[in-house]
């Protein structure tokens, strides 16, 4: 803290901010264990690197609108200007329930900053470093990445299903078969991802490809140690081959469909939403369909790995392209 007086710090930011948007003063914070005292326009220093704290980060979750996420900063790095993700330290546990399957999940930095170095140069993950502050608490520094969410861009299609299943599913679909392939990656070297869904992938606007971001999610497993990554891989697919979570509420207006809908046509994980897609789209191919039912209610098999899961996807992807 001492190697950086107040010149020296708006010395630095003038390469990067306007005279106007240079605090007066700054807050030094060196100990970021209460994240919630690390607010705008602190510079919080790592290793003798500062870096001016912008804005909270912030998340949606299961229809909920964006919450925000106080131990996630976005940041400026005032040594090379670059906006940076800051995550702190945040203590977490739940229960998570799959078919009868409950896996304790809680967030582990020590395991993100594992896979930070494991995933160095790999281009369907962020990227970043883990360093610690001056009270041991392991920060993650990530490179930001500029882009939408993969439900955004789903979303963001204006066709109906069919036109979109022919004109965009192909594509979708590709890159969804190199998610996978990165997650097998992780599990090659030993690791899981933790919290597998559609809002933690981003496709990057530079370069066109897609990422896994955040990794601190961890689970105590006992059947399969990747099972819940293959769940959530399970839920985006039935996610993008239906151009959005299909309820059984959405189908009230077609009861001609919802009187053909049991109990076993549900997704296995959001008892609400339909996994046998071919019910409500029969242009479905039987191969892609097939795959969609390892994770509905009436699934007498599930799979074990992501190897399974790419084979099964290659069929697949040769019926729709």
């Amino acid at each position: 803290m001492a190697d950086f007086t107040q010149d020296d710090l708006r010395d630095l930011l003038s390469k990067w901010l306007t005279p106007e948007r240079i605090p007066k003063r700054f807050r030094i914070i060196t100990d970021t264990t209460d994240f919630y005292r690390v607010d705008y326009d602190d510079v919080a220093i790592f290793k003798n690197r500062p870096y001016l704290i912008r804005n909270v980060e912030k998340e949606g979750r299961f229809g909920i609108d964006e919450q925000p996420k106080f131990w996630v900063k976005r940041a400026i790095d005032m040594i090379t200007g670059e906006t940076k993700i800051i995550k702190l330290v945040f203590w977490e546990r739940f229960t998570a329930k799959v078919g009868g399957i409950s896996f304790e999940c809680f967030r582990s930095p020590k395991k993100e900053a594992r896979i930070l170095d494991i995933v160095r140069g790999h281009p369907n993950f962020m990227h970043g470093f883990s360093v610690e502050d001056s009270a041991g608490n392991l920060i993650r520094i990530i490179d930001y990445i500029k882009g939408k969410t993969l439900s955004d861009l789903v979303f963001s299609i204006k066709k109906s299903h069919e036109e979109y299943f022919y004109e965009d599913i192909p594509l979708l679909l590709k890159s969804y078969i190199e998610l996978i392939d990165a997650v097998r990656f992780l599990h090659k070297h030993g690791e899981k991802h933790g919290d597998i869904r559609r809002d933690h992938i981003l496709k990057d606007t530079n370069t066109g490809e897609y990422k896994w971001i955040d990794f601190d999610f961890n689970y105590y497993h006992r059947e399969n140690k990747f099972g819940y990554d293959l769940f959530g891989l399970g839920n985006i697919l039935i996610f993008i081959t239906g151009k959005g979570d299909l309820t059984i509420q959405e189908l009230t207006n077609r009861p001609d469909i919802l009187n053909s809908i049991d109990e076993n046509d549900m997704n296995i994980v959001f008892h609400n939403r339909v996994a046998n897609l071919k019910k409500i789209y029969p242009y479905i191919p039987d191969e892609l369909n097939y795959i969609l039912m390892h994770f509905s209610n009436g699934a007498e098999v599930f799979y074990e790995s992501t190897d399974e899961l790419l084979s099964d996807m290659e069929k697949a992807i040769n019926k729709i392209c």
